[in-house]
C-alpha cells in the first residue's frame, strides 16, 4: 500500500462526459485520481488519472475496484458516482428487461459503490459522495419516464444518506446536470 498525503478521488465513468471533466478538474485540485471504465484498456490517457476496469452493475467488480484503490492509495476522500445509463421512448416500449438494466446501473450501480467506500470514509472520519442524477431527477421529461425515475431514486437515496452519514464525517453531494454536450444521448438505450 502507497500511503499519500494528498487527497484520492474515485471517478466512475470518467472515460468521457461528465466523469472525464470532473476527473480532470479533480486532478486541477490537487487530488490524485481513479478513473473507471467498464474497459480501461480502451481508454485514452488522462493526464493524471489512473484507469481501471469497472462495472458497477457487479458486486465483485466494485468489490474489487475499491479495494484496489485503497491498497494503492490508502484511502479514498471522494467518490463522484457517475456511471450511468440512459434510455428513451415510451415507457411501455422498453421492455422489463432494459428497464431493470436501467436501474442497476444508475441506482444500485451509485447504492453499490457508496457501500464499498463508506466503510472506508467512517474509518478516516471524512469522505465526499458526490452522486451524479439529472435535472430530469427532478422534473418530468416525456419519453424517459424509466430514466426520470432512476433518477428520482438516486435523488431520494442521496438526500437520505446524507442525513445518515454526516455524524461520521461524510457527506453525500447531489448534482442534477441538464442536457450537456457529451455522446450521453447516442450511448442511451432505444426501444
Amino acid at each position: 500500500m502507497t500511503s499519500t498525503n494528498r487527497p484520492v478521488a474515485l471517478v466512475t465513468g470518467a472515460s468521457s462526459g461528465i466523469g472525464k471533466a470532473a476527473a480532470l478538474a479533480l486532478v486541477e485540485e490537487g487530488y490524485r485520481v481513479v478513473g473507471t471504465s467498464r474497459d480501461a484498456s480502451k481508454v485514452a490517457p488522462l493526464g493524471g488519472v489512473t484507469f481501471i476496469d469497472l462495472d458497477v452493475a457487479s458486486d465483485e467488480s466494485v468489490t474489487t475496484a475499491v479495494e484496489q484503490v485503497i491498497e494503492r492509495f490508502g484511502r479514498i476522500d471522494v467518490l463522484v458516482n457517475n456511471a450511468g445509463f440512459g434510455s428513451g421512448g415510451a415507457a411501455e416500449e422498453s421492455s422489463t428487461a432494459q428497464d431493470q438494466r436501467v436501474f442497476d446501473i444508475n441506482v444500485f450501480g451509485v447504492i453499490r459503490m457508496t457501500k464499498a467506500v463508506l466503510p472506508h470514509m467512517r474509518a478516516q472520519r471524512s469522505g465526499r459522495i458526490v452522486n451524479i442524477s439529472s435535472i430530469v431527477g427532478f422534473i418530468p421529461v416525456p419519453y424517459m419516464a424509466v430514466y426520470a425515475a432512476s433518477k428520482h431514486a438516486v435523488e431520494g437515496y442521496s438526500e437520505s444518506l446524507d442525513h445518515e452519514v454526516r455524524e461520521h464525517g461524510v457527506r453525500v453531494v447531489l448534482v442534477e446536470p441538464a442536457w450537456t454536450n457529451t455522446a450521453f444521448e447516442a450511448n442511451s438505450a432505444q426501444p
